[in-house]
């Protein structure tokens, strides 16, 4: 049981001594560490800032960012509620992005994050099966592609598609980039061109790459995207519709819109891969507990694989994880960009915009679980009306469903 705020003088903070007591009330235990941070977030949300000083003090204490999952996560929530207490946060978001490695380096954390867990892989899976399923019978196939990252998630398609035994089909791959993603490659699309070109060559298919930048998200129409009458479009959402403001930021709801407009591009296959946490519109309180409870289980998933005094898990955690932990606690408004949501909010979206469920294959399926056996045994995996849900023990962490 968490300790209990008692004779506190009227208009004044608690004594020292009273203070020192409370604190340490709650012990050294993982589990008495989550009653102290949700205990720091209730006081900041009920404006107790004298009480707030004091808990923090003590979280500070006994966080670590080379110890136990809840001490490591622990460490960036107490930043993040500091910065949240001083209003700092998009400051400090900002500062988390400027101060990232250098590209070649951040590249390198991201392709240790994508082989030490299978989450990456998990939605990159997904969104290739069903593409492929929806595509089988098209010799054109147009891809638009809302995060194309460094392009990699496309090799296992165009593979697949190259081995078709009517021979292979004309590939037209719609990149839109991201600011993380070009900062990580240290330059532009055109390397994403070269590696599609190289896999083009490699797999005997006919490839072509358009590049969009991602400021062009908002205004984008099919013009800009080039579409032809002949070919079969297919859109990928790879982590990336979370980032886009919905009616609660932005009156003219553009993640609805964005949505909208993709409809009447009458795609055969739209795939959606999301994180599944409840962070968009919920307040900070509820907020903060389902960052504490997403991330300590993607953290503890982490120790599955890399030993905690390992500097590459550490560079992991800070360099891909931190500014968005920071960012769902400490900002608000338009500056708060993570804005997650659950696969039943996503569901409603999709389908108010028009779209139906294209279930995801029984194949799809159990090629998943066959990459699951490489990893531990405590990821947990879920279909769930079509949709696939990939979690960790008893915490589903990201989802993959297909609409057309």
């Amino acid at each position: 049981m968490s300790p209990q705020v008692e004779d506190e003088v009227p208009g004044r903070g608690p004594s020292k001594q009273r203070s020192r007591a409370w604190t340490e009330g709650f012990g050294n235990s993982p589990d008495n560490l989550k009653q102290l941070l949700m205990a720091c977030s209730r006081a900041l949300s009920d404006n107790r800032t004298d009480y707030f000083e004091i808990l923090i003090e003590r979280a500070r204490s006994l966080v670590s960012i080379t110890g136990e999952p809840v001490q490591r996560l622990g460490a960036y929530l107490v930043e993040a509620l500091v910065a949240r207490k001083a209003e700092s946060g998009s400051n400090i978001y900002q500062s988390l992005l400027c101060k990232e490695p250098k590209g070649r380096d951040l590249l390198s954390y991201m392709q240790i994050l994508y082989e030490i867990c299978p989450y990456l892989k998990f939605g990159y899976m997904a969104a290739n099966g069903a593409i492929a399923d929806a595509c089988r019978n098209k010799d054109w196939i147009h891809i638009i592609d809302f995060q194309i990252g460094q392009g990699t998630q496309w090799i296992t398609l165009l593979q697949a598609l190259a081995a078709r035994p009517n021979g292979p089909p004309h590939v037209r791959i719609t990149g839109i980039d991201d600011p993380v993603s070009k900062y990580a490659r240290g330059e532009g699309l055109d390397a994403v061109g070269r590696r599609l070109d190289h896999l083009s060559f490699k797999f005997n298919i006919p490839v072509e790459f358009h590049a969009l930048p991602d400021e062009s998200i908002p205004e984008i129409t099919p013009e800009m995207l080039g579409i032809r009458p002949d070919e079969a479009v297919a859109v990928n959402f790879p982590l990336h519709l979370h980032h886009t403001p919905d009616e609660s930021v932005d009156v003219t709801n553009p993640r609805d819109g964005l949505l909208r407009k993709v409809k009447s591009l009458n795609p055969v296959i739209t795939t959606l891969i999301e994180q599944e946490s409840n962070t968009n519109t919920t307040p900070f309180l509820t907020r903060f507990a389902e960052t504490l409870d997403y991330y300590l289980a993607m953290f503890e998933s982490l120790d599955e694989t890399l030993p905690r005094e390992r500097t590459e898990r550490i560079n992991v955690e800070q360099h891909c994880l931190a500014k968005d932990i920071v960012n769902v606690v400490a900002c608000e408004g338009g500056e708060r960009v993570e804005r997650h949501e659950l696969l039943g909010k996503w569901r409603l979206r999709m389908t108010m915009a028009g779209f139906r469920t294209y279930p995801l294959s029984p194949f799809v399926n159990s090629v998943i679980r066959t990459l699951l056996r490489s990893y531990s045994p405590d990821y947990t995996l879920m279909e769930k009306d079509g949709a696939l849900l990939l979690g960790w023990k008893h915490r589903f962490l990201i989802s993959a469903s297909a609409w057309h």
